[in-house]
């Protein structure tokens, strides 16, 4: 069940983790992250809580989502980093070009073409203790966060250097009865990532707009600058966060996700 790889490309893939070292999420254990990571001691942090009734209106242009209707170039790697589970996709070594189509986006507030480099999940051990994120005071079981990088930077370690550098496109996830049957792409492999550090290179593909909602809950969303929301909390991120929750159900989110390490904060 794996790609015939070479080895270059692999390694490549190890370094697109955004989470430095070891940490935990308890409060007190957050409250250290700054004495290793000065940033996350910043006015940018991230994340926030969303009020709808106190977030201004702007008008922008649309955001535009280029080649998510496209199958990513394979090869996939699914990775647990002991904190979450996340999908890198193969890039050539920086200043090569890529081979294949690379999904990115462009447009809202965006100050260029942003790349994307892969995505992962944030859930917890319970219900109301899942996304990083709050929209009018409820956190939801579970949060997607699909990472872009600014093309003006050839890495995703240069570009958490700059306040621009990084475009981060955040869903929620309620509960419900039935299975999220395009999730199920990525689901399905969970069992052979459990343990921390375990890697999978995924034989099959699949398009982001499969596992996005329909095209009129895409057209809503919340922007701001802020930062990574694990250390070392680099203030390089402008999210953008769509409201409208996607389903996914009971046993996905515990006979799957939570067999891995938790993937929530302590609030």
């Amino acid at each position: 069940m794996v790609y015939n790889c070479v080895f270059g490309v692999i390694w490549y893939f190890i370094f697109l983790d955004l989470t430095n070292g070891q940490f935990g999420y308890s409060k007190d254990e957050q409250a250290r992250w700054q004495e290793q990571h000065r940033s996350c001691g910043g006015d940018l942090q991230s994340p926030i809580k969303i009020d709808s009734l106190k977030a201004i209106p702007i008008r922008m242009p649309a955001l535009e989502m280029i080649r998510y209707h496209d199958l990513l170039p394979g090869p996939l790697l699914l990775h647990n980093n002991g904190h979450s589970v996340s999908l890198s996709i193969a890039h050539s070594p920086p200043n090569q070009p890529d081979v294949g189509f690379i999904p990115y986006v462009f447009g809202a507030r965006l100050t260029n073409e942003y790349e994307l480099e892969g995505l992962h999940f944030h859930w917890g051990d319970k219900n109301n203790l899942g996304s990083e994120h709050t929209f009018n005071d409820v956190r939801f079981p579970m949060e997607m966060h699909m990472v872009h990088r600014n093309r003006r930077y050839p890495t995703v370690e240069e570009a958490m250097n700059h306040t621009d550098g990084l475009a981060v496109l955040a869903f929620f996830f309620q509960l419900r009865e039935n299975d999220n049957r395009p999730l199920n792409q990525l689901v399905r492999y969970l069992p052979h990532v459990y343990a921390p550090n375990a890697s999978l290179i995924l034989n099959e593909t699949f398009t982001l707009a499969s596992i996005l909602p329909p095209t009129e809950d895409l057209e809503r969303f919340y922007m701001y600058r802020g930062s990574l929301t694990t250390p070392p909390c680099s203030e390089a991120v402008t999210w953008i966060l769509f409201p409208n929750p996607m389903p996914v159900s009971v046993v996905q989110v515990i006979k799957n996700f939570r067999s891995t390490p938790r993937g929530n904060r302590e609030i």
